[in-house]
Formats: C-alpha cells, structure tokens, sequence
C-alpha cells in the first residue's frame, strides 16, 4: 500500500504577532511547527503501514525551513520525505496550492491513500486537502476517525454534526484527520537520529513538466487575502445592587434582551 500525507510547517500560534502597519504576521523570530492535525494524518497513516504494509511518503510545500518538519516526520516512522519548493510557487493560495500538490503526487506514482490534516491552524480554511482530492479526480472523506482496508475498497468511520457516520469507498481515497483521530506518537532517538541522515529531494517546477503554471503563484490564485489585523478586545461591565432576586433577574433580562442576547 502506498501511502501520501500532506504536510504544512506553520507558525506557532501562540506566539504570533501581526506588525499593526503591514496588517501581516511578523514571523522572524517566531517558532514553527507541524500543523498539529497533521500529526494526526500521519499517525493514521503509520498506522495504517504497521497493519496493511506498505510506505509513507511525506510531501510539504514551502521554504527549505520546512525541511525540519519534514525530518520531524522520517524520524516519527515516515520512509520518504520531499520538499516541494520554488519562487515560482510563491503566493499560491488554496487552490493553487492543492493543484501544486496534485502534479506532485501524481509524479511520484500510484499511491491508495492520501492523508491531510482537517485544516491548517494558520489559515483555518480547511480547503487544502479536499480539492487536492478534486484534482486528482478521486474521493474523498473528511473528519475520520478511522480507516480500514479491504482488498481494493476502504470502509471510514467520520464525525459528522449527529454522531459517527461509515462510508465506504474504493481506493483510491483522500481523508482529512483531527485531533479525535487518534493521538500521535513520540519519535524515538534512533528515529530522529536516521531522520537527520535521510536524504530529503527537493521538487521544483522543472520536474513537473505538465504542470500548468497559469494555475499556480500569486498569479494563479483567484483569491487574495485583502488585510489581516488583531481584533480590538472590547469589555464592560455593569453592577446591580438590587436586593430582590425577582427584581435583579428583571433588570438582567431587560439588559440581555436590549443588547440583543436573547
């Protein structure tokens, strides 16, 4: 079985800062990390490679920085790791991130699963994944609890609003994880150490021939972020000094009901 997982080094959220004159995020000195749901998309895979056999092959777009997270992943238990990076993907956003990641996948060969996180923490738009499903013409199931195999089809348990919901689907497939996944493992030292040995090959758009590069960069990308900015935290409060309880609850409501909170 082969199998793909989708990668993104992000920010350390809790450590973010966005420069009040640019409205962008000020990342120099800032932390990065896997995206946490991530994590949880390759653990299923690891997972999946311990029961069913196989390999796990870790993509990730970005700067060669990203390297770090991919060695964070060969040395959790991935086989092969590739850093897909040029300035001319510069700027991409969702679609044409997705559309990048598609053309890789197919470059490296036939593969049963793809995995991705349910959603980056630095962008929070969730998109990523299931439209690198759409390029590739295939199916694809988000918010997985679960993924078993059975000869040329897969049967998925996935949270949805009611409760658990099964599907299954024939393979190949593409499945978002979260953090009810299931709990990703520590890399061991022998793991980290062979990880800083690993070869990681860097993908450009010189490899991929057929790609189609008005769909890709900023030029590519039919969305664009106008602005970004901290929300102003705005309190008050207001003391009652009634001694009726009848009364206080009155007065509570008139007030809940006046700013529209009932």
């Amino acid at each position: 079985m082969n199998i793909v997982v989708c990668v993104k080094q992000v920010p350390d959220t809790t450590e973010i800062k966005i420069d009040p004159v640019k409205n962008t995020l000020i990342r120099q000195g800032v932390p990065s990390i896997m995206n946490p749901f991530d994590k949880n998309a390759l653990e299923e895979a690891l997972q999946l490679k311990e029961e069913y056999g196989g390999t796990v092959t870790v993509i990730s777009m970005g700067p060669q920085q990203a390297k770090a997270t991919l060695r964070q992943a060969l040395s959790m238990g991935a086989d092969k790791a590739h850093l897909v990076t040029d300035r001319a993907f510069g700027g991409s956003d969702t679609y044409a991130t997705s559309y990048i990641l598609a053309k890789v996948i197919e470059k490296l060969g036939p593969f049963d699963v793809i995995l991705g996180g349910k959603q980056a923490i630095d962008g929070d738009t969730g998109q990523t994944a299931p439209s690198i499903a759409e390029h590739l013409g295939i199916a694809r199931l988000t918010h997985i609890r679960s993924i078993k195999i059975d000869g040329n089809k897969c049967i998925v348990e996935r949270e949805i609003e009611e409760g658990i919901e099964i599907v299954e689907a024939k393979l190949p497939i593409l499945c978002t994880a979260t953090k009810e996944t299931n709990k990703p493992r520590y890399a061991t030292i022998k793991g980290k150490i062979d990880s800083l040995k690993a070869e990681i090959d860097d993908i450009t758009l010189a490899d991929l021939p057929n790609m189609d590069t008005t769909k890709i960069g900023l030029k590519g990308s039919p969305t664009r972020v106008k602005s970004t900015f901290t929300p102003k935290r705005q309190s008050c409060c207001e003391i009652f000094e009634i001694v009726d309880p009848r009364e206080t609850a009155k007065v509570l409501f008139g007030k809940l009901a006046e700013a529209k909170l009932l």
